[in-house]
């Protein structure tokens, strides 16, 4: 992984926040400071704290360590291919509300595939 790059400091962990949208684990302030890295286009979270309360959660299960997301099978079974390095959930519970999941559907065309295993994907 790039040096500086999802690295949580020792005594932070209790201020992590997984994305619902894309499952990246970081802390509230990076993603005050920065936005998700994956989802910002979208959800614009950089700045706002209640978008962040709203798209975030910090309720998740498990944590997978992505170096080269295109080239993992661990990526593509959690549908994190297309995303950048870093650290992410495996389950993020919660769910986005709906003027958001509405706005990414209709104006974004993205299907918004619940991260908390509530959904069935489709093949």
């Amino acid at each position: 992984m790039e040096r500086g790059g999802n690295f949580v400091a020792p005594g932070q962990q209790r201020y992590l926040r997984a994305c619902m949208v894309c499952s990246i684990v970081m802390t509230q302030t990076r993603f005050r400071h920065e936005g998700c890295p994956n989802c910002e286009e979208y959800l614009h979270l950089k700045g706002d704290t209640d978008a962040i309360d709203s798209c975030t959660s910090q309720v998740f299960e498990g944590l997978i360590t992505l170096a080269n997301p295109a080239k993992s099978w661990v990526a593509k079974w959690q549908r994190l291919d297309t995303y950048v390095q870093g650290v992410y959930a495996t389950k993020v519970s919660g769910q986005l509300p709906e003027e958001v999941r509405t706005a990414i559907e209709e104006e974004y065309r993205i299907t918004y595939i619940p991260r908390d295993g509530s959904a069935v994907e489709t093949e």
